[in-house]
């Protein structure tokens, strides 16, 4: 990851990966309503889905205050009329302030009345941070997405304990190394995490470079 000089930065992954993650979100995302990524990461993703997903409004967050103003410096540079301006959050809480009396007035161009938030989006997470971030993501899921809402969770993952590629075996070393809270998640571990907050596994497929799309949908 590079940083330009106006605040964007650039993940090479994502050139890599958009086009077959948005050929699934424009199949499984409800057709109308506020898809909420959470963790944008460098805001490529979200300039770039924006407009493919109108009239769907897309509201970025993330943690990291350098990642907002990437996001905020990327929605500058190819605006959107459906693409909104990035918010604090953190997966890992166990409040989220979506959902909350004021947070809506925290929105000045997004009327969540109008456009409820239908949708989850979570790329490339859960396994660059700690377990309680995916616990986190998963209740707050349960918890604001409506009957029929979609989680879209995007990333690598071990099946039945097992690593699907040399390669994910290699970078789930390299990422316990740079923190034992890390690393490629069990998709087993997820699921079953996921079931606890009413979200039932709707199906995974097979992306690019042995990565997983995984589908939730919240069941009421």
């Amino acid at each position: 990851m590079f940083t330009s000089p106006d605040a964007r930065r650039y993940a090479p992954a994502t050139e890599r990966n958009r086009e077959p993650i948005l050929a699934v979100l424009q199949r499984v995302l409800p057709p109308t309503g506020t898809v909420l990524e959470v963790s944008s990461g460098t805001g490529e993703h979200a300039v770039f889905f924006a407009p493919h997903l109108a009239p769907r409004q897309w509201l970025p967050s993330d943690l990291d205050p350098g990642a907002r103003a990437s996001v905020a410096a990327w929605r500058e540079a190819a605006p959107a009329e459906n693409l909104h301006a990035p918010i604090a959050l953190d997966a890992a809480a166990p409040l989220w302030p979506v959902g909350s009396e004021n947070f809506s007035d925290l929105l000045s161009e997004l009327n969540l009345q109008q456009h409820p938030i239908t949708a989850l989006v979570n790329i490339n997470m859960i396994h660059i941070a700690p377990w309680a971030a995916c616990l986190g993501l998963l209740a707050a899921a349960g918890r604001i997405l409506p009957p029929g809402g979609i989680l879209y969770l995007y990333g690598p993952y071990k099946q039945n304990g097992q690593h699907t590629a040399p390669s994910n075996a290699a970078f789930d070393d390299s990422l316990q190394a740079q923190n034992p809270e890390w690393g490629v998640r069990d998709l087993e571990a997820v699921v079953a995490a996921a079931k606890v907050h009413g979200l039932a596994l709707v199906e995974t497929i097979a992306m690019p470079a042995n990565n997983l799309s995984v589908v939730f949908r919240a069941i009421g």
